[in-house]
């Protein structure tokens, strides 16, 4: 997998120090997710919807998952997330921005064993972000061309203040109802118009190369067990198949099949592992035919074949149920 393209160059940016102001704000931040999280492992729904924190003090390998729009923000640590062949690095100087739904690959690091990771995830709305851009105050930028739904900026404090505020709503939960819209509104503001904000005018902006590929995007997500056909896809959005093959893969960083496969693999793991389906079964109702193409391209995805990478979370869930029932009669 190379890193060398140009996205995943301009994503990867060098270490610098933190400004006092933004290290004293990071400081907050560690803070209030400590005390959000009461300094315990997982994730933690905030009163604010659509606003998470985590905290991870053991992280294992990478782990595949469906990146959704949202602003991640790191207090402790840092997070490498793979997107098809590009990588993309973000820690506190940084944040990150995924303005369409993508397949990724994601791993934690630690600064240190005595730091956990910390994090926070703030759900966008693209109804809201529309609904901001057809603001005419709006300060104007530049169109953008079709471009990765993901990146990276360096963090400010127009944008990581807001992001304080509205996790101090957390220890005020009856402010959240006037108050979050508020913050909230002032947040996707700073991203619209700090760096890289043009990508993610494109993704609301009507009738745009980008809205339409987020619209293909959605309906392959509901229909991925279907036989793919790239003529179909291309006319519903109204774009030749050559365009529509050229914006989904930069957009994306993948083609609409590749996107499809890695959809239809995660979804198998998923109803193995969350909901009890045999290999056979999962493998079908996502769409193969054929059961040792499935096994091919599940153990390349996932580092090992299906029954055994099965045996093996159920081996690691076991254990951690019995861990933490040796900890309740402690």
């Amino acid at each position: 997998m190379s890193d060398e393209t140009p996205e995943t160059t301009a994503a990867i940016a060098q270490p610098m120090p933190l400004e006092p102001e933004l290290d004293e704000a990071r400081k907050e931040l560690v803070a209030l997710i400590n005390r959000i999280t009461g300094g315990r492992d997982g994730t933690v729904e905030t009163p604010v919807a659509g606003l998470q924190v985590f905290c991870i003090s053991k992280p294992d390998g990478p782990k595949h998952a469906f990146a959704t729009p949202a602003l991640g923000l790191i207090a402790q640590g840092s997070k490498r997330i793979i997107v098809g062949d590009d990588i993309y690095v973000y820690d506190p100087m940084h944040y990150l921005v995924t303005s369409v739904d993508l397949p990724v690959c994601g791993q934690v690091r630690l600064t240190s064993d005595n730091e956990p990771y910390l994090g926070v995830r703030l759900e966008l709305a693209m109804d809201d972000i529309g609904e901001l851009i057809g603001d005419e105050k709006l300060p104007a930028k530049a169109n953008a061309p079709a471009s990765r739904g993901m990146y990276v900026n360096r963090i400010a404090m127009p944008v990581l203040e807001p992001v304080l505020r509205l996790l101090r709503l957390a220890e005020s939960p009856e402010d959240v109802p006037i108050m979050a819209p508020i913050i909230k509104r002032e947040i996707m503001y700073r991203l619209l118009v700090n760096g890289e904000g043009a990508r993610l005018r494109q993704i609301a902006l009507q009738d745009s190369h980008t809205q339409r590929i987020a619209k293909a995007i959605s309906a392959l997500r509901v229909n991925y067990a279907q036989s793919l056909r790239i003529e179909d896809m291309a006319r519903a959005v109204h774009m030749s198949v050559s365009s529509f093959h050229h914006h989904f893969k930069a957009v994306t960083a993948m083609s609409p099949l590749q996107y499809q496969k890695q959809l239809r693999l995660q979804e198998a793991r998923r109803q193995m592992l969350m909901a009890g389906a045999d290999v056979s079964s999962a493998a079908h109702s996502v769409g193969y035919e054929s059961p040792s193409q499935f096994a091919r391209e599940y153990s390349r995805m996932f580092g090992a074949p299906p029954l055994r990478d099965k045996r093996r979370w159920l081996s690691e869930a076991e254990n951690d149920a019995l861990g933490a029932g040796s900890m309740q009669a402690a």
